[in-house]
């Protein structure tokens, strides 16, 4: 057998890897492997780029220039984060940037500091 998790969605069987995510054939969704990844509690928790546990109020250093949506600023790379806040969904971090104000990042583009 292939080792991968079954779909969180549909609980189908015959689920692939693409690069670092896993796709589910039947209902096409995709999740990645050590995002969504759970504790030992059945808590959820978030990894960032180097695969360190990130909490409420970690600060963290963006790893790659992302461009703002709908403006024309960019978060260039190393800018700090601090007092970041964990949520549920597509962008994970909720947190606010000096200079630009409240965001959204996801854990997969910052390092913890």
């Amino acid at each position: 057998m292939s080792g991968l998790p079954n779909c969180p969605q549909c609980n189908s069987e015959f689920t692939y890897e693409d690069g670092s995510m896993v796709v589910c054939p039947e209902c096409a969704h995709e999740w990645s492997r050590d995002a969504g990844s759970e504790g030992a509690d059945g808590k959820r928790v978030w990894r960032d780029a180097n695969g360190n546990a990130l909490h409420d109020g970690d600060a963290v250093t963006v790893i790659k220039d992302l461009k703002v949506k709908g403006t024309s600023t960019v978060v260039k790379v190393g800018t700090k984060v601090r007092n970041i806040r964990l949520v549920d969904g597509d962008h994970d971090i909720d947190c606010k940037i000096d200079g630009i104000g409240a965001m959204q990042l996801k854990s997969e583009f910052v390092k913890k500091a």
